[in-house]
């Protein structure tokens, strides 16, 4: 009698484990739909995680952020917001804390113009023919006076094949890259060089951040605060952000 009702509570058990498993739904295969994304749109997946709507990935691409349904069959492009939030930018929170990840991979490649007193580290992808770009880079002491280092990544708007990239590869194989840096903001002609420095790279990584323009600034937490603020401004930017 007591090895017909253990058997009798395992016939039961399995059977509820058996309509449990038919119950559950099929768990979204990554994988996949990442090899689908990469397949179909011809983009490069840096990283996928869960977006605060139900069903839903957001997607971070060397083009920049998708939303992907979990079955990976729909696609959305563009930022979400939060009505309840005061229209808070859930996209933007989102990619703060993958974009200082990424950012950590390019360190060895940046032009640093370091604070004496550092408070605050921004990274800026610039290109040496935006006028922004140069007056930003005019008012360097200023941003360094007040604590902020300047980290550079190269981001010629006219694409990585452009003139203006090689330009900014013979900054970056200088013997003093700064000192190039300063004479081609200063609208100087620069010697032509050629390196192992990859701007490309630099270029596909603003492009996935969702870079558009320049200056494009990344503050220290991920943040990225599009176009030119002067010092005093960007630093109260900085602080109450």
């Amino acid at each position: 009698m007591k090895f017909a009702r253990i058997m009798s509570l395992f016939t039961a058990l399995m059977v509820t484990s058996a309509f449990a498993a038919a119950q559950s739904p099929q768990l979204p295969d990554d994988n996949a739909i990442k090899a689908k994304v990469e397949g179909t749109l011809g983009l490069k997946v840096l990283s996928m995680q869960d977006s605060p709507v139900h069903g839903l990935y957001l997607t971070m691409t060397n083009r920049g952020v998708l939303y992907i349904s979990n079955d990976g069959s729909k696609v959305i492009h563009g930022n979400m917001y939060d009505l309840d939030n005061r229209m808070k930018n859930l996209t933007e929170a989102a990619l703060a804390k993958p974009r200082v990840k990424q950012l950590k991979k390019f360190e060895k490649d940046m032009l640093v113009y370091k604070a004496k007193d550092e408070k605050h580290v921004i990274t800026v992808f610039t290109d040496i023919t935006c006028g922004y770009c140069r007056r930003m880079h005019s008012q360097m002491k200023e941003y360094n006076d007040l604590g902020i280092t300047v980290r550079y990544l190269a981001f010629p708007r006219a694409g990585e094949n452009s003139s203006v990239a090689k330009e900014m590869k013979s900054i970056w194989c200088s013997k003093d890259p700064l000192k190039a840096m300063d004479d081609a903001k200063a609208g100087k002609d620069l010697a032509n060089k050629t390196c192992h420095a990859n701007i490309a790279a630099q270029y596909e990584l603003g492009q996935s951040f969702g870079v558009n323009g320049t200056p494009a600034v990344v503050l220290d937490d991920g943040t990225l605060i599009p176009g030119y603020q002067p010092p005093e401004r960007l630093l109260q930017t900085i602080e109450h952000h």
